[in-house]
């Protein structure tokens, strides 16, 4: 290993001998730049930071301010216009999207604001559906499945439906489905958007639990509160980074 000088705010970062980081995710003067006629939009500007295996990120800012395009960048959903960005030794920058969707599969676990459950699945079946994707064996599917929701606390609901479960638990069986492949990174959008108060702290004493069991979360939001039970936020504006700081 190597260390490497980020030349903004003069702190050394972990490379390897090859170029790759060291840090699970490491985006590299990052610019995602859309047409606008003959005007150029820039979401982002010459955005840099990393992500080690183990932490806990927030991601906040105001609406417009680039945070729904950057997480779309980490969740390899987009590609930057310029700069580098890996995950895990992977160059997703420079990749197809066949690519994309792969290592989306294999390194991402998303979890929405909406759930996006299958109204018609049982919460076993809506976790089983990345390993159906990844071609794994029903049988397999089927204890990864159970384990994942015993994880959130919803061993005794894996039969029923979404309109058979609460809001809080509904956003249970999506937080089991996003861990049931072991990814490396559970990335979170507006995670508490549509739960009250009381369901929204459950949800992110969850996350706290999953985080002390070894995960890596990164959750994207506007809300402060929820911000600030991550262990590191990072404030965007404007397209860029205008703070990051250790919290905990």
């Amino acid at each position: 290993m190597y260390r490497f000088m980020d030349e903004e705010n003069g702190n050394h970062k972990e490379s390897s001998a090859n170029g790759k980081p060291g840090a699970l995710i490491s985006m590299r003067n990052i610019w995602k730049t859309y047409q606008m006629g003959v005007e150029e939009l820039h979401a982002l500007r010459d955005v840099s930071f990393e992500v080690n295996k183990g932490e806990y990120v927030a991601i906040i800012g105001p609406s417009g301010s680039g945070k729904s395009t950057l997480m779309n960048l980490i969740g390899c959903l987009d590609s930057p216009s310029k700069g580098e960005y890996w995950i895990n030794g992977h160059l997703v920058s420079d990749m197809t999207d066949d690519e994309l969707a792969r290592i989306r599969n294999k390194e991402i676990g998303f979890v929405f604001q909406t759930f996006n459950l299958l109204a018609r699945a049982t919460a076993l079946h809506n976790v089983e559906l990345p390993l159906i994707y990844a071609g794994m064996r029903a049988g397999d599917r089927y204890d990864k499945a159970q384990a994942a929701l015993s994880s959130v606390e919803l061993g005794d609901r894996v039969l029923h439906k979404p309109n058979e479960l609460s809001g809080g638990q509904r956003q249970r069986v999506a937080i089991a489905r996003a861990l049931v492949n072991h990814p490396s990174i559970l990335l979170a959008d507006e995670p508490t958007g549509a739960l009250d108060s009381k369901t929204s702290v459950e949800i992110m004493l969850l996350f706290e639990k999953l985080h002390d069991e070894g995960n890596t979360i990164i959750v994207v939001t506007h809300e402060q509160e929820v911000a600030e039970r991550a262990h590191r936020v990072i404030t965007i504006r404007d397209g860029q980074i205008e703070k990051d700081e250790k919290i905990k």
